[in-house]
């Protein structure tokens, strides 16, 4: 399954064209189980909501807000532990099989740290909720919804981490198995502890927390236990051969890691920043935005799981030394990922209300939601070529720059220039939310034209 999954580079008889598709090939294999896992994940999210707004709308609005105050610190902690996929899939390249469990340990070990320091500042949450000017009920679900989710919170990392090895050796469908597993213990357990059926307690919100810390610790120790038994990974002896903390390794995960991380929170946080700054024109409003962040996330996830397919391959490559054939890949892979944005472009444009439509049947909301999917459909192209490009330059182990990129293109552009397309007359009259998402147009498509030149330069 390895050789299958990440082969050596040949040059087919059919010269440039035929080697493209045969990289590309290699990506469908990589990418697709990605995909399945990432749709997994997601579905948590979306059973959780609808279970907890069936329940109540103050437990909705719990899930909801605690939901937002963990996703900016998981993504933060996923992307530092990322770095250990190009790093392994390096050494598989270049056939370094004695660097694979070492480069394994030092991000078990970044991920305990995380661990600690994520549930931290979960359970220190409480002073948050008066700021958000929550009424005593609503914050108290929220709370208790933060602190059962906290028990999960070992698990979810410690996944995080092995997917590392299982991502880096090729093998992607370990995470897509062990993200429908959880997914699968999850929707059970949901409906379970929200509503006290089979003699357990009815906890409402708080019980999709127990539910989410519950499979999330499932699903991490069959993971664990798969990786330890199974034919393929007893060869790395996973908790046979230990490896003592290496601050030299470790360093090396970080100065990877690091620039990934903050490059996620920056993203997730100003989309946060950006809710917070349309409040003011109203729930209708808020409401057609959020609809439209969730139909594009949805979307996202096909560019995402390519882009993650890519950073193994490119790495791989590279450490197979074979440069050029990598150079080829990333290349030509920003053209697929053009054709994906013009697949998804006519997608929303043309099925924007049928699309909205399975989210609520408020006319007002319809509205506003149908107008600015207009403008999502433009974002796609810029979005999606983004992300291949850092993407692939991930793959290159070349994450500070980009990280710099993103900053300018986020919080210099997005941010500036949608408040004053929202809410001033400075440039052209108010455009409300349609001012954002303008915005985020132009802040993305400079973040696209800066890291393809950047990718240029390898």
């Amino acid at each position: 399954m390895d050789e299958h999954h990440q082969p050596l580079p040949t040059r087919p008889s059919g010269g440039r064209v035929a080697q493209i598709l045969t990289e590309w090939k290699t990506l469908a294999l990589l990418g697709g189980p990605i995909l399945v896992a990432q749709l997994a994940q997601m579905a948590n999210g979306v059973i959780d909501t609808i279970m907890a707004g069936h329940y109540s709308a103050e437990d909705l609005a719990a899930v909801g807000i605690g939901s937002s105050l963990w996703m900016p610190l998981l993504l933060f902690f996923y992307g530092v532990l990322s770095a250990q996929q190009p790093t392994i899939s390096g050494h598989r390249g270049a056939g370094q099989q004695d660097q694979i469990m070492p480069v394994t340990w030092q991000g078990l070990y970044i991920a305990l740290v995380s661990m600690v320091l994520m549930a931290g500042l979960l359970l220190s949450a409480g002073p948050l909720m008066p700021l958000l000017g929550l009424d005593e009920v609503t914050s108290a679900v929220t709370q208790g919804y933060l602190q059962a989710f906290v028990w999960g919170v070992p698990g979810l990392l410690l996944i995080t981490s092995l997917r590392g090895l299982t991502d880096g050796l090729g093998h992607t469908r370990v995470i897509m198995v062990i993200s429908l597993i959880s997914t699968l213990i999850n929707l059970p357990l949901n409906y379970i502890l929200i509503y006290g059926k089979l003699g357990a307690p009815e906890l409402g919100g708080v019980g999709c927390g127990w539910a989410t810390a519950i499979s999330n610790t499932a699903a991490a120790l069959v993971m664990l236990g798969y990786l330890n038994f199974s034919r393929y990974y007893r060869a790395y002896h996973l908790l046979a051969d230990w490896v003592a903390p290496s601050w030299r390794r470790i360093h090396s995960l970080l100065k990877l890691g690091l620039p990934i991380g903050a490059s996620m929170f920056v993203e997730v946080s100003m989309f946060g920043v950006i809710a917070l700054f349309l409040a003011p024109l109203g729930a209708i409003v808020v409401a057609g935005h959020q609809i439209v962040l969730n139909i594009t996330s949805v979307l996202f996830m096909v560019p995402l799981s390519l882009g993650m397919a890519l950073t193994l391959r490119v790495s791989f490559l590279v450490g197979a030394g074979t440069p050029g054939t990598a150079r080829l890949l990333a290349r030509s892979t920003l053209f697929l990922g053009l054709t994906i944005a013009l697949i998804h472009m006519p997608i929303v444009l043309l099925g924007r209300h049928l699309l909205v439509s399975l989210y609520t049947s408020d006319s007002a909301v319809i509205a506003v939601a149908t107008q600015l999917l207009v403008f999502a459909a433009i974002f796609q192209l810029a979005d999606i070529l983004q992300v291949t490009a850092i993407s692939a330059l991930r793959g290159y182990k070349d994450t500070r720059l980009p990280l710099l990129i993103m900053l300018l293109s986020f919080w210099g552009i997005c941010l500036p220039l949608g408040y004053v397309l929202t809410f001033t007359d400075w440039l052209v009259p108010a455009q409300g939310a349609d001012g954002f998402w303008l915005a985020l147009i132009a802040g993305l498509s400079c973040a696209a034209a800066m890291l393809i030149t950047r990718l240029w330069r390898f």
